[in-house]
């Protein structure tokens, strides 16, 4: 087998970006590189999933009311395993979990970062073969090194993220992360276990002709999203909608489009989560040129008040972010 060097791989890269910061000291990286390795372990599961009896519900509910897949705990152990063994990493918040979990160890008490994370987003599809993904998004503790964790450290405003990504498990596996440096997307090549970096620099157009929006719930929405709406019709823009958060937001920042999980008359706080669906996406978005709010705020500055708050949310090309709060906010 003939290797490209060409090609860097997620630690090369992550590396490589070290040399830039003589001050750093490499536990971002190091994060990184954690993540990717339960990623790769999790898209193993994901590929036979079909195959083995980790397909399907366990039974549970977990505390957001939901129905718990198998695959979702499979994901959610996995992250909390390399992590709790990783030396980056002072704690977790999981969207699976009522309360944060704190690392009680001597080195994890010492590091300097928090991680919370959807473990497997769109897990609704998972039976039907349709592309799932993991959202995370990184904090620099608040609290005092040396000792646990604390609430506060993962209740912070999402302006205050070191970094964010999601890993897509579809056609082809992917992780994706920003930093205030940039986003950059790495596929995974299965013919060397190694992610790879295969979109650098990625940038969301300013303007795109897809929107994204379960239109089943169309009646529920309040009249300026439904005005909104109307006017992608009129310019006939396609609609595109998969049910998974990840897919339609990966394809929105390559292609250029706008996501839209309004409040409805059920929901009138929205569905989606704070802190792990929405800022980390926010966060993204932002660095990759887009904008992200809830309707009349910016997502990144809401202050969030419990770890499983939800709000609604819109994220999308700039031009198109622009028409849709020209309606939703007053003039």
């Amino acid at each position: 087998m003939i290797v490209n060097r060409t090609v860097l791989t997620l630690d090369e890269f992550t590396i490589r970006q070290l040399r830039n910061f003589p001050q750093a000291t490499g536990e971002l990286s190091n994060l990184l590189r954690d993540i990717g390795l339960a990623a790769k372990c999790v898209n193993d599961e994901v590929n036979k999933a079909g195959l083995v009896v980790i397909l399907g519900e366990t039974g549970s509910i977990n505390n957001q009311g939901e129905e718990v897949k198998k695959l979702d705990l499979f994901a959610n152990d996995q992250l909390i395993g390399v992590l709790r063994h990783c030396i980056s990493c002072a704690g977790i918040a999981s969207e699976e979990l009522e309360d944060f979990l704190s690392f009680d160890d001597v080195v994890s008490r010492n590091s300097k970062y928090i991680c919370l994370f959807d473990p497997l987003n769109g897990s609704a599809n998972i039976d039907t073969n349709i592309s799932i993904g993991t959202i995370f998004s990184v904090y620099r503790r608040v609290s005092e090194k040396g000792k646990a964790c604390i609430l506060e450290d993962f209740l912070q405003t999402g302006i205050h993220q070191i970094a964010a990504g999601y890993i897509i498990y579809g056609s082809s596996t992917m992780l994706v992360y920003a930093t205030r440096l940039g986003v950059n997307g790495f596929t995974l090549d299965p013919s060397i276990g190694e992610f790879t970096l295969s979109h650098p620099d990625i940038t969301c157009p300013d303007s795109g002709k897809i929107y994204t929006v379960n239109h089943g719930n169309f009646l529920q929405f309040s009249e300026e999203v439904k005005k909104y709406i109307e006017s992608c019709q009129q310019q006939s823009f396609s609609e595109r909608y998969v049910g998974s958060m990840v897919a339609d937001l990966h394809r929105n920042i390559i292609k250029g489009g706008i996501f839209l999980y309004p409040a409805t008359i059920d929901k009138p706080e929205g569905k989606l989560r704070l802190l792990y669906e929405c800022n980390p996406f926010a966060f993204i978005m932002e660095v990759a040129g887009g904008r992200a709010t809830n309707g009349s705020q910016r997502i990144l500055d809401i202050r969030p008040t419990a770890l499983h708050e939800r709000t609604p949310f819109f994220a999308g090309s700039k031009n198109m972010m622009d028409t849709l709060e020209s309606l939703l906010l007053p003039s």
